[in-house]
């Protein structure tokens, strides 16, 4: 037959309550980091991904544009050559 043991069935209460407590105090540093870096990001002038993107799909089309406008000056430069 086995008996309770009072001591025990405490000090198993006493350390659930324990990791309830310690997993709260998980999700509260982490959510005030979060936070932090968030701020901290936001005083810095980074770019969002899109802004970077599109800035970056701009250029592109101007290095093509450039080509092409190079291209055609040759060919003209070329006609008046002649």
């Amino acid at each position: 037959m086995q008996t309770r043991n009072k001591f025990m069935e405490d000090m198993s209460q006493l350390m659930t309550n324990a990791m309830g407590v310690a997993q709260g105090a998980k999700d509260e540093a982490e959510t005030a980091m979060r936070s932090l870096m968030d701020r901290w990001l936001a005083d810095r002038d980074f770019v969002t991904r899109e802004e970077f993107d599109a800035v970056r799909a701009m250029a592109q089309k101007a290095r093509e544009e450039n080509e092409a406008l190079k291209a055609r000056i040759a060919a003209l430069e070329a006609k008046a050559a002649e």
